[in-house]
């Protein structure tokens, strides 16, 4: 992971990555996950459900992460480009895998995400910060992940719109 994010990032994952491991954590997630499932196999139309997960649930988290969610995206599809102007998002591959892309200013680069807890951490976590394009594109499975944000669950802002030009903004919350 050397070069790709600061020490301090990697130490901030590292963390969130280990507060996951912990005892009580994995049901709490599964139960979420099989909500959020039960929710996109219900609306056939649309890409991605999801919920927040209380951040009590971790005991201590790295300073300024300030909610959870369990995502689950559809298999074989993108939900489109988004961004977070409000918030730096960190997400981990839960079950399943996908390709979190990022906008680099002219074209999407590949993040490839694999839940194997087994695999190195850049494998399995990315990290976008505040204002960054990205859109996950999923394989033949559904995906679930989890994403740490640093802003609150009712404040978190998602805009969507067309990251080469930065027009077409839409502004919504997920809560």
């Amino acid at each position: 992971m050397a070069g790709r994010y600061s020490e301090d990032e990697v130490r901030i994952l590292e963390a969130l990555d280990a507060v996951l491991r912990q005892p009580g954590v994995r049901p709490v997630i599964e139960a979420v996950a099989a909500r959020v499932e039960q929710k996109l196999a219900s609306d056939t139309d649309a890409t991605l459900a999801w919920e927040p997960v209380p951040v009590d649930i971790y005991g201590a988290l790295p300073a300024g992460i300030r909610s959870s969610w369990v995502f689950v995206l559809r298999a074989n599809t993108t939900s489109g480009a988004e961004r977070h102007p409000n918030s730096h998002q960190r997400m981990v591959a839960y079950r399943g895998s996908g390709d979190l892309q990022a906008w680099a200013g002219d074209a999407w680069q590949t993040n490839a995400l694999v839940s194997d807890p087994g695999a190195p951490l850049d494998a399995r976590w990315v990290s976008i910060p505040v204002n960054v394009w990205h859109k996950p594109v999923m394989g033949a499975e559904n995906w679930v992940v989890v994403s740490f944000h640093t802003a609150l669950a009712d404040e978190l802002i998602e805009e969507r719109g067309d990251p080469a030009t930065d027009t077409n903004l839409r502004q919504r919350t997920y809560l």
